[in-house]
């Protein structure tokens, strides 16, 4: 953390109205590009779903940063650096005129959101720009012959789950609120089975990129070649590698199920819709017998308004 946030003492706020602006274009953002969290945050109070707008729309920030293939690698990771700065600044109480910062700043205070969790959100994608730095030519070069898997065993590829999906877990408890410490070994355990599906859903696309989150030891256990990830030559071949994964993540779920009545009853239902669009999508792959190679799978609208209207009774009741 910069000593710039840890010395700052005089917070000034923006004006209310500099604020509705701010937290308007947030939510834009995450209307337009949360495929399942902006669901989950339509049961939410408005001053809640307002916060994890703008957590989400500064997340949505770092990863179109780290994605962006059209920017050399080398770049990405200097806007990326440039971009937890403009944090450290925000956060320091220095007077900004962008929007994001300006709602994420004020939900921080708001909701006392450790300053050290909000860095971590952009530390996690780094860590797939940092990887790449010495692995990948400049953009617009051929794509490198063969993949190289991150992470060496799933215990490794639980520290980067962390990162990008524990610690969102970590932040939204505070904006939901809770009392008993026990929510929060809980929900880093519920945002690992929404990564958990993710990584099992894109493993076509992040192979696309040249990344490989399937664990080594998991790859070599099967008799998988990284390289097979790209040849697609039979996507049976994958199925009781992705299934047990899968398994792995409905372990976790069971986190997402304790952690709802720990949490404030004006969010439960918030956090219900949440965990239950995730597993949807899982048992969704599963149904499909684990292809994920011959298109994206996905909930339809009428799949996740079905699992809102019920998270609505809930929120009711």
């Amino acid at each position: 953390m910069s000593a710039s946030v840890q010395q700052a003492t005089l917070q000034v706020s923006p004006p209310s109205s500099q604020l509705a602006i701010a937290y308007s274009v947030c939510r834009g953002i995450t209307r337009s590009a949360a495929k399942n969290f902006y669901y989950a945050f339509l049961v939410l109070p408005r001053r809640k779903r307002e916060a994890l707008c703008a957590v989400y729309a500064f997340m949505r920030r770092c990863d179109d940063i780290a994605d962006d293939a059209m920017l050399p690698v080398r770049e990405r990771k200097n806007k990326l650096e440039a971009c937890l700065e403009s944090l450290h600044r925000a956060l320091a109480g220095e007077p900004t005129d962008d929007a994001v910062l300006s709602a994420l700043t004020d939900a921080q205070r708001r909701y006392r959101i450790a300053p050290k969790l909000l860095e971590q959100l952009a530390y996690g994608t780094m860590m797939d720009v940092q990887e790449s730095v010495d692995q990948w030519p400049e953009a617009g070069a051929p794509a490198p012959p063969e993949l190289t898997v991150r992470y060496r065993t799933f215990e490794d590829l639980y520290q980067y789950c962390y990162r990008v999906a524990s610690v969102v877990g970590l932040v939204c408890i505070r904006v939901f609120g809770y009392r008993d410490p026990a929510a929060e070994p809980l929900a880093e355990r519920c945002g690992l089975a929404f990564q958990l599906t993710n990584i099992i859903r894109d493993v076509k696309e992040d192979a696309e990129m040249g990344r490989v989150y399937l664990p080594e030891k998991d790859l070599a256990a099967f008799g998988i070649a990284p390289s097979e990830l790209r040849a697609l030559a039979d996507a049976t071949r994958f199925r009781p590698l992705l299934a047990m994964e899968a398994d792995r993540a409905r372990e976790f779920y069971g986190a997402g199920d304790e952690l709802i009545p720990l949490i404030d009853e004006d969010s439960q239902p918030a956090l219900w819709v949440l965990v239950n669009i995730y597993r949807k999508l899982l048992e969704k792959i599963a149904q499909q017998r684990y292809d994920v190679f011959h298109g994206k799978i996905s909930l339809t609208v009428r799949e996740k308004l079905t699992i809102l209207a019920k998270g609505f009774l809930k929120r009711l009741a």
